[in-house]
């Protein structure tokens, strides 16, 4: 499938690829036909040559920014200067979707380089949605949230996710980036269930779907799921993203790969196979679901 219909955020209900670095020429040079591409706004705040590679790109393909950087979850405030930089490259690629991450990243004015947890309370999802109202105010468009992969548990976190989640949603008017992998490994680790978990959002608010491999590490014994992005899609995470899409519909969908990159064509494979179950829940076809 190398297109599909809109998604009412702008992107098309179809697969498409993370384009990361070794990769941006080979795209550039042969347009392979995948429906749409998804970058890391980070690495294109600087301008010089790789702003004008992706210059080129967006010639030939929907692309969507994701970020990694604003720290929507951050006590400290939002970096003034990061989200002007952010809206400048908005403003030049015309993104069909904006995505950030429900996690925190900064302290002290220093950039942690993770992505890191933040409890579910009253006073978090008052902090978030302030954020995320600032971010959309900023950007003159809504943005959509992605949900964390989790290893550790809070002692006091008494929100759900997805209940945080769609809170988050229903104040700020953002949209909702459902990450299966993330579902599939936090369910892992902490010992919720995954397909309840996909189940409790609603599909009006879900815009983009990710799935991406994952690593299985062992901690004293026990089994720990780590989101690398640096495999296959696990069978398991395909048979949660089929459902994911029973529930919600054909949803546009990336498939991340950012460690151990391989040749393209296997990235090309896999957006394949997730091509192929979204075509399964499209309307009118033989396998289309029904909830």
């Amino acid at each position: 499938m190398t297109g599909g219909d809109a998604d009412t955020a702008g992107a098309p209900a179809a697969a498409g690829i993370g384009l990361r670095a070794p990769h941006v020429q080979e795209v550039i040079t042969t347009r392979p036909p995948i429906a749409w591409l998804e970058v890391h706004a980070e690495n294109y705040l600087g301008g010089g040559p790789t702003l004008r590679d992706l210059d080129q790109v967006r010639r030939d393909y929907p692309v969507s920014l994701h970020g990694v950087g604003l720290s929507l979850g951050s006590a400290d405030g939002l970096d003034a200067r990061h989200l002007k930089r952010l809206a400048t490259l908005v403003g030049r690629v015309e993104p069909a979707l904006v995505s950030e991450h429900l996690s925190w990243s900064i302290t002290g004015g220093v950039y942690l380089n993770h992505l890191l947890p933040m409890p579910y309370t009253e006073e978090s999802l008052e902090l978030v949605c302030r954020h995320i109202d600032h971010v959309q105010v900023a950007l003159g468009r809504q943005i959509l949230v992605e949900n964390p992969s989790s290893y550790l548990r809070f002692r006091h976190s008494p929100i759900p996710e997805p209940e945080f989640l769609i809170e988050v949603a229903q104040q700020t008017g953002c949209g909702l980036l459902c990450d299966v992998n993330n579902i599939y490994v936090s369910a892992h680790n902490l010992g919720f269930d995954a397909v309840a978990y996909v189940d409790a959002l609603p599909r009006e608010s879900v815009h983009e779907i990710h799935v991406a491999g994952h690593a299985r590490n062992d901690a004293d014994g026990l089994t720990i799921l780590i989101d690398d992005h640096g495999s296959r899609v696990s069978p398991e995470v395909w048979k949660l993203y089929a459902h994911a899409l029973a529930h919600l519909g054909p949803v546009a969908t990336l498939v991340e790969w950012d460690t151990a990159i391989p040749a393209l064509d296997v990235l090309l494979a896999e957006a394949c196979v997730a091509d192929g179950l979204l075509y399964r829940a499209l309307p009118g076809t033989p396998h289309a679901a029904t909830a």
